[in-house]
């Protein structure tokens, strides 16, 4: 197992600086595969996600037979930011119900532990094994660590999103203030307008058709463009 784990953190090192070109799914897949692979007697792996719009499970190694959202370990660990753990689903009855989709299912052990995140959003890595008895202390302790890097992922993949969304909003507000811009030199070529008169005449044109000022102003680029601007400013204008 030792070599196994310097393989595992030399590989989360760079899951853990998870950049624009990184494909999320895919490198949470590479890493729940890892573990499965990793960790002794561990037979499947997921990773849930708790948002202000609810719990998912956001990547498992498979089909695994069972609802991991059932109220369980997975749902109270991810809830309250704790680990939890099923040492033998036959002898602990804390959730009757999930022990028996687990049994049903083919698992007898499992070991849910928090991912170090931050902000609303929080995540946890749960570890199923079809024998009982699994995940000692040497794994727990094992576990614990590569959750670390697994939450510093998510929370740069969390930023890198957010960012992306930032930069679309520029992108529309810098695309609207270009047409607008286009639609006022329209307008004040062909009626005579200054800068303000033909941005008021673009608003109050805006409010009268209850059509957004972005969308007006691409309609009058657009009918500047086909031959039908003539047509489009007297509407405009008459209103």
């Amino acid at each position: 197992m030792p070599n196994d784990i310097v393989t595992v953190a030399s590989e989360l090192a760079e899951f853990s600086r998870l950049v624009a070109d990184d494909d999320f799914s895919s490198s949470t897949e590479k890493f729940v595969s890892r573990l499965v692979k990793t960790i002794p007697g561990c037979d499947d792996a997921l990773i849930t996600v708790r948002s202000p719009t609810g719990v998912e499970t956001v990547q498992s190694t498979g089909d695994l037979g069972f609802d991991p959202l059932a109220p369980g370990p997975i749902v109270e660990a991810v809830t309250f930011r704790e680990p939890r753990q099923l040492g033998d689903v036959m002898a602990d009855q804390r959730w009757p119900s999930f022990a028996t989709q687990l049994v049903n299912a083919g698992y007898r052990s499992c070991l849910t532990l928090p991912l170090s995140t931050r902000g609303d959003e929080s995540a946890v890595l749960t570890l199923l094994s079809r024998d009982e008895g699994q995940f000692d202390e040497s794994s727990y302790d094992v576990v614990l660590l590569l959750t670390l890097h697994a939450g510093v992922a998510f929370d740069n993949a969390a930023i890198y999103h957010d960012s992306l969304e930032l930069v679309g909003q520029l992108r529309t507000a810098l695309r609207t203030r270009s047409l607008v811009g286009r639609a006022q030199g329209l307008l004040m070529r062909d009626r005579g307008y200054d800068s303000d008169e033909a941005f008021s005449a673009l608003r109050r044109a805006s409010q009268n058709r209850n059509v957004k000022l972005r969308d007006l102003a691409a309609q009058l680029v657009a009918a500047h463009e086909n031959g039908s601007f003539d047509k489009l400013v007297l509407d405009i204008t008459a209103g």
